[in-house]
């Protein structure tokens, strides 16, 4: 079949679905799409709550409780051990079809009406680590987020295996490392981005393989580098000291001074690695997939896939977050763990197979709009059939699904073959992804058809000023552990706790005036988001476009410009120099 350009039900602009689309569609058995890659996306991100936690009562014990739900959203919400437990069986709230309803308003009235997990965690791997969420296989941690296999971790999100850290997004095999974003394989590295296999280093970017660098950029395999000048061992330890990062104002001071060395050197168009015709941002081990972002293990024949962090990824499109040997994916999001033939569903995994519609769902297999659901297989609303029965049901489902859809407020259609509606959505658009990736105000979030919600303002009293944190981590006792500290930019509460401090004095590095929150944010400003742009290459000939960077040795363009086109995930209005890989690889490699 040939290209086809559609017209996006939801934006209304235009977007191309190609050959290798339809292909996947026919082997998925669905319709093509009527929204665009970019509206599929916003509306599976605003599906899935991000970093809001709340205190609440578990609608089953009665015990206090941490959960993702405001109270005041009155959902049943039932504590993990619970959720998890055979104190409650799920067919309990089984429903018939009724045909003469669309099937997605039956759908909604009984994902309303379950019990809902307080967190989003695969509990019975979790040890000491209560304050977490989306997250599974974790020992001591402490407010991370979207991770697997970490310990001793806290304040950190999107990451995979990592060890004794804080502060870190999107990174994986690492340990001991403060402040670091999109990196792995390295070991006490702070402040750092796009790194791997590094060992001791400070504020660098774009460094393989190197040890003992500081203020670097687009360095392999070096040692004992300072602004990227080689130094003796003697030389770079006496300049280390220097630089005095005990000190918050020191530290902020040097962090500026690093940022805007950054901005003097080329910046890879792509940051991808060992990948085989794959398209993206952040991508690693990859190959025939297109429109990818953050992959750290591997995705193939895939596309439009996002926070793919486990391996074995395979035949997947319009798929958010997870992994782990998942196959044969469409249109869903946080699905994994052996997860095969998943369709239009969220918060699928561990052992599943041809689900539909559903909505948190484990070690299940043939379930078509089930909510809440474990250990089932051949049902319906909840409802158990025989094999026979749920065959033809869910023939007669889709028919009925694709000749007369439900529509939302905003007269937009949803055959079958559509993710869940907007309205389906438990927590505001600004608490979801969506709010980090694709952020709107709120006036433009309502007007799309997504909900908003504001918290209600902290109870909690500051008994520090951010300004009295002692400059010196040396200056600071036990004391502070005690104290709620007022944030220096949102002026929100905030404590400090035993691991943070005793993991702080170890790095010799001070305490941030910062709440978690907005420390989590300034890491994500520096974050490429997954929309990528048409740009050219920024290689002038003898020097950057921009004059400010002067090539190291001829490229193969000789002194004329480079016309080389790409896509990237550096929006045009960033200030980095951006070189195609043919220019790049000779600067830095």
């Amino acid at each position: 079949m040939n290209s086809q350009t559609k017209v996006c039900q939801n934006c209304k602009s235009d977007f191309v679905i190609e050959p290798d689309d339809f292909a996947f569609y026919e082997k998925m058995k669905v319709p093509p799409p009527t929204w665009c890659p970019e509206c599929r996306r916003r509306r599976r991100f605003a599906f899935q709550v991000n970093r809001e936690l709340y205190k609440g009562t578990c609608n089953l014990c009665g015990k206090n409780i941490i959960m993702q739900f405001p109270p005041e959203r009155n959902l049943k919400v039932y504590c993990n051990p619970c959720w998890w437990s055979d104190k409650w069986d799920p067919m309990e709230y089984g429903q018939d079809y009724d045909p003469s309803r669309p099937f997605l308003e039956q759908l909604n009235d009984l994902w309303l009406t379950t019990p809902q997990m307080a967190l989003e965690t695969n509990y019975p791997t979790l040890v000491n680590s209560d304050y977490i969420n989306h997250s599974a296989t974790a020992k001591n941690c402490y407010l991370i987020f979207f991770s697997d296999e970490s310990e001793n971790v806290l304040y950190s999100e999107y990451m995979l295996h990592n060890k004794d850290s804080m502060d870190c997004t999107m990174f994986s095999f690492c340990e001991l490392s403060y402040g670091t974003m999109v990196s792995g394989k390295c070991f006490r590295t702070f402040f750092s981005e796009n790194c791997e296999n590094c060992f001791n280093i400070y504020f660098s970017k774009d460094c393989h393989g190197c040890s003992d660098c500081f203020g670097c950029i687009g360095l392999r395999k070096k040692q004992y580098y300072i602004f990227n000048q080689p130094y003796t061992k003697e030389e770079y330890e006496k300049k280390l000291k220097e630089f005095d990062l005990g000190s918050y104002q020191n530290l902020q001071k040097v962090r500026k001074e690093v940022h805007e060395f950054w901005l003097k050197h080329p910046h890879r168009f792509a940051n991808m690695l060992r990948n085989l015709n794959v398209t993206g941002e952040y991508v690693y081990e990859s190959k025939n997939s297109k429109d990818l972002y953050d992959v750290s293990q591997g995705v193939e024949d895939s596309r439009f896939c996002e926070l793919i962090s486990m391996s074995g990824t395979k035949d997947a499109y319009d798929y958010s977050i997870w992994g782990s040997q998942a196959q044969r994916i469409y249109e869903a999001m946080t699905v994994g763990e052996e997860a095969y033939n998943i369709k239009f569903s969220f918060l699928v995994f561990a052992n599943v197979r041809d689900i539909e519609y559903s909505l948190a769902v484990t070690n299940s297999s043939n379930c078509f709009g089930c909510t809440n659901m474990r250990n089932k297989q051949y049902c319906i609303l909840n409802k158990q059939y025989t094999k026979e029965e749920y065959d033809k049901l869910r023939v007669q489902i889709i028919q009925e699904m694709t000749e007369k859809p439900y529509h939302d407020k905003l007269g937009r259609a949803y055959p079958y073959g559509e993710f869940f509606p907007p309205g389906f959505f438990l927590c505001g658009y600004n608490e979801t992804y969506a709010a980090d990736f694709m952020p709107l105000a709120r006036q433009e979030a309502e007007k799309q058809g997504f909900s908003w919600y504001e918290g209600k303002p902290s109870f909690h009293v500051p008994t520090l000023k951010s300004e009295n944190i002692p400059d010196r981590i040396s200056d600071v006792n036990n004391s502070i552990l005690n104290e709620i500290i007022e944030c220096a930019n949102c002026k929100k509460a905030f404590k400090v706790v035993k691991m943070e401090l005793d993991l702080l004095r170890q790095f010799g590095l001070p305490l941030p005036p910062h709440c978690p929150t907005c420390r989590y944010k300034e890491r994500w400003s520096r974050i490429n988001m997954p929309k990528l742009y048409s740009r050219e290459c920024h290689c002038d000939g003898k020097k950057s476009q921009n004059g400010v960077y002067d090539n190291t040795v001829s490229h193969v363009h000789g002194e004329n410009k480079c016309l080389n086109k790409f896509q990237t995930a550096y929006a045009p209005d960033r200030k980095e120099i951006i070189y195609c890989e043919q220019c790049y690889q000779a600067e830095v490699v």
